[in-house]
């Protein structure tokens, strides 16, 4: 069918070939363009949806963690009101004990902190003196 009556190949069936093959490839490659201009658009839309859900289970882990943190020191709040409440329950009325802390805690005196002693009306004696 390419070949004339000597057995050579037609220059034009080839020429008409590889014509109708650009003209195939010509239709075909903006096509193809589209589909892949479309496939890396869907590619970049997957992308950031999965951003997007890693930002929201970032943020959701964070607010859970931020709950527990909330929850963890109204706790300790609540602990360390009771045991205020404790140590000012066991306090009232003994002020011998009082005194003896006091006492105790002036051994530990460096000698260089100023100590104001209470009177009797529990003023202290101010440094009027010392000036």
């Amino acid at each position: 069918m390419y070949k004339n009556e000597n057995g050579d190949v037609k220059i034009g069936s080839v020429l008409i070939s590889v014509l109708v093959g650009l003209i195939v490839l010509f239709a075909i490659f903006p096509i193809y363009n589209r589909y892949q201009t479309l496939q890396n658009a869907q590619n970049e839309l997957k992308a950031q949806n999965y951003l997007k859900q890693v930002a929201i289970a970032t943020a959701e882990s964070k607010n859970e963690s931020a709950k527990f943190e909330a929850e963890a020191e109204v706790t300790r709040a609540k602990g360390v009101a009771q045991a205020n409440q404790i140590i000012g329950d066991s306090l009232k009325g003994n002020e011998s004990y009082l005194k003896y802390l006091w006492i105790n805690n002036m051994g530990n005196n460096t000698g260089k902190d100023v100590i104001y002693v209470p009177t009797e009306a529990n003023l202290p004696i101010l440094e009027a003196g010392k000036r």
